[in-house]
């Protein structure tokens, strides 16, 4: 399915081209522009009257004004998943674009089995979240391979049913996530290392700068158009995590891994308070489209100052 950018970039090529080659894009263009708008900000539209209304999935919906966005600021379990979505977004974001930059700097270039060890990392990111939560779900069990090689080495008191307890199961998550997407952060900075000529670095080497220096003072600064796509990317991915919380942990244990996305699905699915659920699912929305805008605008703020 086409998505928003790829329509409005195929409206600006428009301009470019004559008129007969304008009319065969538009024939393709406008289709593509019909199909997004209907798919996906018809729902959003609808979804944002539900939000002012009781509607329960079956009866007649009455509006209700902002009692639903009253009692959603009054909801512990929505608290919680707030904070939990947040602690672990911003991990998320801070991790998972670490060992990508690492990942994408050590293969870069002088590795002979880059491409192979590339294609290894890129994988997960191929593969289902829920196929590889099930997968995660077995390591992380009481007698899964986690524990099993805690005992193996001597630490069999470490062992617990990870996914169990209410202090590890969010991090479990956590671990998941960053394991399946560090390769996907790895493209970005691989891409953004193809447009980095080799003679700045290896004048700078001759300088006499060491690899870190390197890095840190040639590197990083022309990485940044990558940065920010990385780091915006992969905050939009941490704010709006479901799967891998439905697979491992059903929000449990006691709600402990509880996120904004888990608590829409519960609320409107389970519960049946669609009206609730929509209100819910409206101001996540605004929300990570705030942080995600807001991120962006910095980081293209810090662009212009390098």
């Amino acid at each position: 399915m086409p998505s928003l950018l790829s329509v409005v970039l195929g409206l600006l090529r428009l301009r470019t081209v004559g008129r007969h080659r304008r009319r065969a894009l538009l024939l393709w263009t406008v289709p593509g522009l019909l199909l997004v708008l209907s798919v996906h900000y018809a729902a959003v539209i609808a979804g944002t009257w539900y939000a002012f209304t009781d509607w329960n999935g079956i009866s007649t919906p009455h509006f209700i004004g902002l009692r639903n966005f009253q009692q959603l600021f009054h909801d512990q379990g929505a608290r919680t998943a707030f904070v939990n979505t947040v602690i672990l977004a911003a991990a998320f974001v801070v991790l998972v674009n670490l060992f990508g930059l690492i990942f994408a700097l050590a293969l870069h270039r002088g590795v002979k089995t880059r491409n192979v060890l590339r294609s290894a990392f890129f994988a997960p990111v191929a593969m289902s979240p829920l196929a590889v939560s099930y997968i995660w779900q077995f390591i992380f069990a009481y007698d899964g391979a986690l524990n099993g090689a805690l005992r193996a080495i001597g630490l069999g008191s470490l062992r617990r049913a990870w996914l169990a307890d209410p202090s590890t199961a969010l991090w479990m998550i956590f671990v998941v996530m960053v394991w399946q997407f560090s390769g996907l952060m790895m493209m970005f900075y691989l891409a953004g290392l193809q447009g980095i000529p080799d003679e700045l670095d290896e004048a700078a080497a001759v300088d006499g700068a060491g690899t870190l220096a390197r890095v840190r003072t040639l590197t990083l600064p022309l990485l940044a158009p990558s940065v920010t796509v990385s780091m915006t990317f992969s905050a939009v991915l941490g704010l709006r995590v479901f799967d891998q919380v439905v697979a491992l942990t059903n929000g449990g244990p006691a709600g402990a891994t509880e996120t904004l996305a888990t608590q829409v699905y519960e609320q409107t699915w389970i519960f049946g308070h669609f009206g609730y659920g929509d209100a819910f699912a409206l101001l996540m929305t605004l929300f990570v489209a705030i942080v995600a805008l807001g991120q962006l605008t910095i980081l293209r703020y810090r662009e212009r100052q390098l």
